[in-house]
């Protein structure tokens, strides 16, 4: 039955989910592996420029067609590297639309295995959402996908739907504007299959932020940051127990913790330059990397005020500006932000670093002022209209406990409420159009993110959220032994999504539930 969640009630979930996360573990929280080591010669930073995806444009039909297909692309200046690419690039192409026009997207699978395409923080039918085991199954292994396909042996039949080479996607785009992003998501393969280069940006853009004085044009920039190895002849470098990623899924080692790279990719080029005016630009940061997290500083810092100003979160604008020293993202999460280099002398040499990351992975890419340009931009004091959320308004509330468990048929199994996925049979069943409460708990850093419903951070440890929780977001970073409270809203559509976790690795290894919305 709905019932209203008092301010009592909220407090005693919090609570009593501390001592769960407190108790619940065995220990200090496990760390990460160690970053996998390339094999080839680093190159040296600074020394590629920044590319900009390419813009994805419709047919003559109005329906976008990516065609995923393996290419070969020089990322480390003098190897080739195979990637699997949507339209054979890597990044995919940029998408940039609008709210209120629907978009017709069709994948044609030309890969050597099975692929599933998720729309990230897209308000999307269930049918086009990209469940894991809703398969799209190149033409080579129609008919004989099963037999080879050991993995997944001990799920039934019943819950896969395979669909012969393409599938048409239709994303409504009835949500606010935002930076989405699309990637790969199938069952047990999803952090391989994103790893050789299944990804790409979706802006979404509406008359509220047309209205808004904002950078534009040139001086907005998308960088979607993400981190890889690579092998002495250039291709990737990942410990996939079966590369052929059509036997056994899962990692070697000690990656079933989250695999990173000792090489950082912006837009698909190592460590890259971006040559900038001395005035403001707006840059929509994802952070796409299978496992590493983003701490975000600029150096130097600017000569005044802060460093960034942050617009947005994942899922659109905030409804006021706020000023941040650093940009904290974990896999998934995006930050929309200014950066003034007005402020910085001509000729300085900005570098986005990673104060999470050692050695040549704690730089991210350099920014070089070249010049003095007129800037017409600017950063008004209200940005969009963005009720807050009460604990008032949950009808129910729940709690979802993500946590390392015993060791499963292929090694380490991360699991949801002692539950590892079982496609087809949901852990909720959320009403359309309600707001519940949430209680988040974990053993480790796992980034949760939430298929269709949208939430506000309410609370971490009984405090107030960090800065950077502000706004609509899809994805949240819950900390070793950490309770963060959400209020999600299911909006859009019946059906069934999910909730995972968004370390890749984590989400291969059963750490994913179903939500039935009904």
């Amino acid at each position: 039955m709905s019932r209203s969640v008092s301010r009592r009630t909220f407090l005693a979930a919090a609570a009593g989910a501390a001592a769960i996360a407190g108790l619940g573990g065995c220990g200090a929280p496990e760390r990460a592996g160690a970053a996998l080591t390339s094999g080839l010669p680093l190159p040296k930073p600074f020394t590629v420029p920044l590319p900009r995806p390419a813009p994805a444009r419709p047919g003559a039909d109005g329906v976008y067609e990516l065609v995923q297909r393996p290419a070969d692309m020089e990322i480390i200046p003098g190897f080739r590297t195979e990637i699997w690419g949507y339209g054979g690039t890597f990044p995919g192409p940029l998408f940039d639309v609008r709210t209120g026009s629907p978009v017709r997207v069709r994948m044609v699978n030309r890969l050597p295995v099975p692929t599933s395409t998720h729309l990230h923080g897209g308000a999307t039918p269930a049918d086009s959402d990209g469940y894991p085991t809703h398969l799209v199954v190149p033409a080579p292994l129609t008919g004989t996908f099963h037999a080879a396909h050991g993995g997944q042996a001990a799920h039934t039949s019943s819950v896969w739907r395979l669909t012969p080479e393409r599938f048409v996607h239709e994303y409504p785009l009835d949500q606010p504007a935002a930076m989405l992003w699309y990637h790969d998501h199938r069952m047990d393969f999803t952090a391989p299959q994103v790893y050789r280069g299944l990804a790409g940006m979706f802006l979404v853009r509406d008359g509220v932020e047309d209205a808004l004085p904002l950078p534009r044009g040139e001086r907005e920039l998308p960088l979607l940051i993400c981190d890889r190895a690579f092998e002495e002849d250039g291709s990737f470098r990942y410990p996939s127990r079966d590369p052929s990623l059509l036997g056994e899924p899962g990692v070697t080692g000690t990656h079933h913790q989250g695999v990173e790279g000792d090489v950082i990719l912006v837009n698909g080029a190592p460590w890259p330059e971006a040559e900038v005016d001395a005035a403001r630009y707006r840059l929509r940061i994802l952070n796409a990397a299978n496992a590493r997290r983003l701490d975000l500083r600029l150096d130097p810092p600017p000569p005044s005020g802060a460093a960034f100003t942050q617009l947005g979160s994942d899922l659109g604008l905030l409804a006021r500006p706020q000023p941040l020293d650093r940009v904290e993202l974990a896999s998934a999460e995006r930050a929309d932000v200014i950066v003034d280099f007005g402020t910085y002398p001509v000729g300085t040499e900005v570098v986005l670093r990673n104060a999470l990351g050692t050695g040549a992975a704690g730089d991210v890419m350099r920014f070089r002022v070249a010049r003095r340009a007129a800037d017409d931009s600017a950063v008004p004091a209200i940005l969009a209209d963005v009720p807050p959320l009460t604990a008032a308004q949950a009808v129910t509330s729940r709690r979802f406990d993500f946590r390392r468990s015993g060791p499963g048929a292929h090694g380490k199994q991360w699991m949801i409420n002692g539950q590892p996925f079982t496609p087809s049979t949901p852990l909720a069943s959320p009403r359309l159009g309600t707001t519940e409460l949430w209680t988040l708990t974990s053993d480790f850093h796992h980034p949760v993110h939430v298929h269709l419903g949208r939430f506000q951070v309410l609370g971490r440890n009984g405090r107030a959220p960090r800065a950077i929780d502000a706004g609509w977001k899809d994805t949240v970073d819950v900390r070793p032994y950490e309770v963060v409270q959400v209020l999600v809203r299911f909006e859009g559509y019946r059906g069934r999504y999910l909730l995972h976790c968004h370390n890749l690795e984590h989400e291969d290894m059963a750490m994913m539930a179903d939500l039935d919305v009904v």
